[in-house]
């Protein structure tokens, strides 16, 4: 366990989409930490192989999953009083669940004018007024505690528009799309950052916003190359790149820090 201003020995942390891809990343940065560490998904879901080797790694102790739909305040009021009884009152909540639909997806695509609203109001249940229901529930504990730190998962799609060229390589028709909602969704996720940030300083809760950049995770060949071209640092983000950000966040490292946006994309948006 680390020791200083970023260890968070002993501290209970909430992680919601815990199951998917980045959820774990999160995860491993927290339980390395010192954390213990209680991780809420969708009752569909299945946990995979990053997440089911931090299982056998830390054990049930350390880590603990619970069944929740970010949308469904009955759900997240149950986890919540499971995180109470098996861990005590959370000091740190990452927003992670969210939705994206890489390329390749099943399902086909769309015309910009063909995309359903349906889609769109799905990405923004889930993205950010799950978010905020998420907050409302596990940051009032915060706030009765007088304490914690909230980061709110955004994208570096909260600042700038996907370029359709990495994408132009990929057989679809219609051409694959990033969805329009994604972008939006994280944008205001960084605004309703700043709005919790303000509220909730004097009652000593933190709030911010994490935008990481292109994450490696089995992207084709082509995507990479055009994508890190773009990149100034010339590479996408490997897991690594994104626990120190996040430690610093969750720490008292950053104990006078709140309503902020911490962008982790290798210069993607300096250009």
């Amino acid at each position: 366990m680390s020791e200083g201003p970023f260890s968070l020995n002993g501290a209970a942390a909430v992680v919601t989409g815990a199951l998917g891809k980045l959820g774990p990343v999160w995860i491993a940065a927290l339980l390395d930490a010192g954390a213990r560490v209680m991780g809420l998904d969708h009752p569909d879901q299945t946990p995979g192989e990053a997440f089911t080797a931090l299982q056998k790694r830390y054990g049930a102790e350390r880590l603990h999953i619970a069944a929740a739909d970010v949308r469904i305040r009955g759900d997240l009021e149950r986890a919540c009083d499971l995180c109470l009884e098996v861990f005590g009152t959370p000091a740190i909540l990452v927003n992670n669940a969210g939705i994206d639909q890489p390329p390749g997806q099943p399902g086909g695509g769309y015309y910009l004018e063909d995309i359903p609203l349906e889609l769109n109001r799905k990405v923004f249940e889930v993205n950010t007024l799950g978010l905020f229901l998420v907050s409302q529930v596990f940051g009032r504990t915060m706030v009765k505690a007088g304490r914690g730190s909230i980061i709110n998962i955004g994208s570096l799609y909260a600042s700038v528009a996907p370029d359709s060229r990495f994408y132009d390589h990929i057989q679809s028709d219609p051409p694959f799309l990033k969805p329009p909602a994604y972008g939006a969704s994280k944008a205001a996720v960084v605004n309703l950052t700043r709005y919790l940030a303000t509220l909730w300083a004097p009652y000593g809760v933190r709030v911010n916003t994490l935008s990481p950049g292109g994450v490696l995770g089995g992207q084709d060949d082509h995507f990479k190359d055009k994508f890190c071209a773009r990149v100034p640092m010339g590479r996408m983000a490997t897991a690594e790149d994104l626990h120190g950000p996040l430690l610093f966040l969750a720490s008292e490292a950053s104990s006078y820090v709140t309503g902020t946006e911490l962008v982790v994309d290798g210069g993607f948006t300096a250009w």
